[in-house]
């Protein structure tokens, strides 16, 4: 229910930081019913105190209900690509989630019901653009200030993939009328961008203090003058804009620019999950790279805040600290997870914490305060001599606690092949491409990518169990070759006809087109050592390694009996895990299709099941009013595999201990 109004301001202003603290704090001081933020609470830690699942009943799970919504890529080539990323929350007596069509529903939790339905018309489900359609979550807030049971006293916010910022009657799914402009505000508004597909939100929005916090993706390496990466935040109540935070340097000056904008074109854009600490007023924003992304040449010191960390004030937007987990980043490695907010007895002394994960493989443990490492970062010195026009950051950040968590092998000994034949051509095609470790920069010759530019870890971000002071996070081990052609010589090369992974992007108003794609054998096979995919648990005290395993087979990918001779290959994964108070660790991702459910304490494999689709999402789970225990997931697929939109909700048989 609504809070009451209260008169008095001190009294409301004690009850909102009560409030700030209380949901902050989730799991450990509510009851672990609901999950009613993307992350699972407000610092995103992806941890449930539920305990109805256990480890010794886990391997009981069933199907309880699925929700099709039918919005999503047949192969007609009617829409766009669709990834079905969507973690639901849990709220209000509801379930709520966004399809890649920019529907939203409501579902009964218990019964998978339809209670409504929003669809917002979007105009970019068709059309130009290599993007496919996506929608991670939407955001739920309740006014503290409006009468009990009045319209829109709760609001499900999300933004669309034509830039729209839509504020719902959480209870009917009705535009709320005096938000924006019949509910809608026009992120577009000043950005003055052409193209709908080219900036938009594909991350739910954050609501601290009466405001919501909005972010956007910004397409990948098409011109020097790419729309601005804006951060922004609206009042929740009307849509009037509070604040606008454009990542550019300290006493930056706006440079010309061919859009009729007053905000710097071509500044870093934070694309993935922004997270919050109520208490402090402080916003955690992860950004990515100027534009383009492979060449920096152009840049002209605006990457001060790319590929960072970055703490607002919720109050003005302006910097409290930053920190920059790769510096002058030309390799794609932007920041590309939510700031986890967490402490733990014996992590840093106890403080408040931020753990970021990385494309390139690390994890900074920083001081949510001040943003200081809580364990030594050490600038090493890295590759130098990129293309010429290059200026390249002479170091490095590399964390001890813990140590980087990608391997580094990739000489052609290294070369992994199912047969002698493409084990000899993986292992030539290393020795071809220049290769010096991680910050191997693009070269004209080609160059290998070694984390791939999808990590790594990547948006699917960690799961933190605090108590057993545990992170617990999944990656991809996957090469490409990135190389960049003087745009003379790229005449045949045509950047519309780019399809993911084999990409090439026009980087306009740079010397150079950009050419990016796997390192592969002749049989499709990644030329990387195994395994592919893993899962690894860190201990946050210690900064050990507790336990690592491969992550997902090779069934479904490649044909029989290759997943039977080679069973711990593991497999390039995308989405993210969850954490459980009773010891489990529930996560998709893989590409084999399946959603397990592993041992927090040894990474033991303890349940699994086959989705209809590939589940590329984060799982989350609530107490429905049934009183059981309900896990969800979305199983969606992606531009690899076949794509659908199913959610599926799993639960103990009735009568299950």
């Amino acid at each position: 229910m609504p809070f009451p109004v209260f008169r008095d301001a001190r009294r409301a202003a004690m009850l909102l930081a009560v409030f700030s603290a209380w949901l902050l704090a989730e799991p450990a001081a509510r009851a672990a019913n609901e999950w009613p933020v993307w992350g699972g609470d407000a610092g995103a830690t992806h941890f449930s105190g539920l305990t109805d699942i256990t480890p010794a009943n886990v391997a009981s799970l069933e199907v309880a209900w699925t929700h099709r919504s039918g919005d999503h890529a047949d192969g007609s080539g009617r829409t766009r690509a669709t990834y079905f990323q969507a973690t639901p929350l849990a709220v209000n007596g509801r379930l709520y989630y966004c399809t890649p069509f920019q529907r939203v529903f409501a579902l009964d939790p218990d019964t998978g019901a339809e209670l409504w339905q929003f669809d917002p018309a979007v105009k970019t489900l068709t059309g130009e653009g290599p993007y496919p359609l996506n929608c991670r979550g939407v955001t739920y807030w309740e006014d503290s200030a409006a009468p009990a049971g009045a319209f829109c006293a709760r609001r499900i916010f999300y933004g669309t993939s034509d830039s729209e910022l839509i504020a719902l009657d959480a209870d009917t799914g009705r535009p709320c009328g005096d938000f924006g402009t019949d509910g809608r505000v026009d992120l577009r508004r000043d950005l003055d961008e052409p193209r709908a597909w080219a900036v938009h939100p594909t991350s739910p929005p954050l609501v601290m203090r009466d405001r919501v916090v909005i972010n956007g993706f910004v397409a990948d390496n098409l011109e020097v003058d790419a729309a601005p990466g804006m951060v922004r935040a609206f009042d929740a109540r009307t849509g009037a804009l509070a604040w606008a935070w454009n990542p550019v340097p300290p006493g930056w000056q706006p440079r010309p620019s061919a859009r009729n904008s007053p905000w710097q074109a071509g500044a870093p854009n934070s694309w993935s999950i922004i997270t919050g600490d109520h208490e402090r007023g402080l916003v955690f924003v992860p950004t990515g790279n100027p534009s383009p992304d492979l060449y920096g040449g152009e840049r002209h010191g605006i990457d001060h805040y790319g590929s960072s960390t970055v703490a607002l004030s919720i109050e003005t937007g302006q910097v409290v600290w930053s920190f920059q987990g790769v510096h002058h980043d030309v390799w794609d490695y932007d920041t590309p997870s939510a700031p986890i907010l967490f402490q733990a007895d014996g992590v840093g002394g106890g403080v408040p914490a931020v753990a970021q994960t990385t494309k390139v493989g690390h994890i900074f443990l920083l001081d949510r305060v001040s943003g200081a490492p809580l364990y030594r970062v050490e600038e090493r010195p890295v590759p130098q001599d990129g293309v010429p026009g290059e200026t390249l950051a002479p170091t490095q950040p590399f964390p001890t606690h813990p140590a980087p968590m990608h391997p580094s092998a990739m000489a052609p000994e290294d070369a992994h092949g199912f047969t002698p034949l493409d084990r000899r051509d993986c292992a030539r095609k290393i020795a071809r491409y220049r290769w010096d470790g991680a910050f191997t920069p693009p070269t004209l010759a080609g160059s290998i990518g070694y984390p791939h530019s999808s990590g790594g870890m990547n948006w699917g971000s960690a799961a933190i169990d605090s108590g057993r002071g545990l992170l617990i996070v999944n990656q991809n081990h996957i090469a490409q070759v990135v190389q960049l052609i003087p745009r003379e010589e790229a005449a045949g090369l045509d950047p519309a006809a780019q399809q993911y992974p084999n990409e090439v992007y026009p980087m306009n108003g740079t010397p150079y087109v950009a050419r990016r794609g796997p390192l592969e054998s002749f049989l499709g096979a990644p030329c990387s050592p195994t395994p592919w995919g893993s899962l690894a648990a860190v201990d946050l005290r210690s900064g050990d390694v507790k336990w690592r395993i491969p992550f997902g087979t090779l069934e479904g990918l490649a044909p029989w009996p290759v997943p039977v001779l080679f069973p711990d290959t593991g497999a390039p994964n995308f989405g993210g895990g969850m954490a459980t108070a009773s010891g489990l660790f529930f996560i998709g991702a893989s590409m084999d299709g399946y959603f397990r459910a592993y041992s927090s304490e040894d990474g033991r494999e303890l349940w699994k099941t086959r989705l209809p689709y590939g589940g590329h999402a984060v799982p989350m789970t609530y107490r429905g009013r049934s009183g059981a225990q309900f896990v969800v997931i979305a199983s969606g697929g992606n531009a690899l595999s076949r794509m659908g939109a199913e959610l599926i909700a799993f639960r103990l048989p009735a009568a299950a201990p």
